[in-house]
């Protein structure tokens, strides 16, 4: 299995803090059933800044230090870079990491709302031959209250990944049901863990994918495992045409 967004790589952000913390992720990943992780650091969020020789490097040590341990994971290096103005100018500079050096690029959103540059953005992004993967927008209270908005960027090229704690209902109730809605509108193109560590922000991928066979049956984890494959080759990915998500009258009113 393949899990294409985490916080693994130690000392860099929020997600472990140690090598000690990392190796612990990286025994619970095998654990999980996870064979290959993409290591997304944060970038440009307001407090951290990984570029891509350093992230690469970074992967690259902490490779060594699994092979050393004995612990049969792969980490392969991507970024999670938070959307800002000169993105496309420090992506010809060098800094911008695509998730495993393919055309697919992480893009993380604010939490609150969404950008009035969003969508000039990331047709700009694809104009540089790069295809745009909205991260964790389930997350976004804007986008939860107007879904039209990610429907808009989806129709327009964006994909998008959920996390598997949203599927589980880690992150509540409303948040699980907007990602359902996402799924069974085709606006969703991955599911991965995005952990942080073993404890509040795990991997949870097992528990998300019962509770997407219990809900839409295994077709739809098949989808999402052969899409992460395929990303990882720097494949097209299986993107079925995205409908709108219908919102449910109330005494006769939306």
């Amino acid at each position: 299995m393949i899990d294409i967004h985490s916080h693994i790589l130690p000392g860099v952000d929020d997600g472990a803090q140690t090598v000690e913390d990392a190796i612990s992720m990286a025994k619970l990943a095998v654990e999980e059933g996870i064979t290959k992780i993409i290591a997304t650091p944060h970038h440009q969020n307001g407090k951290y800044i990984n570029k891509k020789q350093n992230i690469i490097e970074r992967v690259s040590e902490f490779n060594m230090i699994l092979q050393q341990e004995n612990i049969s994971l792969e980490v392969l290096p991507g970024q999670e870079t938070r959307i800002y103005g000169e993105l496309i100018e420090d992506f010809v500079k060098g800094d911008i990491l695509p998730l495993n050096n393919t055309k697919y690029l992480f893009i993380e959103l604010p939490s609150g709302h969404v950008p009035r540059y969003t969508e000039k953005l990331l047709y700009d992004v694809q104009l540089n031959g790069l295809t745009p993967v909205i991260v964790h927008p389930e997350r976004n209270s804007e986008i939860i209250e107007n879904p039209e908005i990610l429907f808009n960027l989806v129709k327009k090229g964006s994909l998008t990944q959920i996390t598997a704690c949203s599927i589980t209902g880690h992150f509540g109730k409303k948040i699980q049901r907007f990602s359902t809605q996402l799924i069974e509108s085709h606006q969703t193109h991955f599911i991965s863990s995005d952990a942080h560590n073993i404890s509040s922000r795990s991997f949870r991928i097992k528990e998300s994918i019962s509770v997407l066979e219990k809900e839409f049956g295994s077709q739809i984890v098949y989808f999402f495992q052969e899409n992460a494959e395929l990303l990882l080759k720097g494949q097209t990915v299986y993107k079925p045409e995205p409908n709108q998500i219908k919102r449910k009258k109330f005494l006769g009113i939306f």
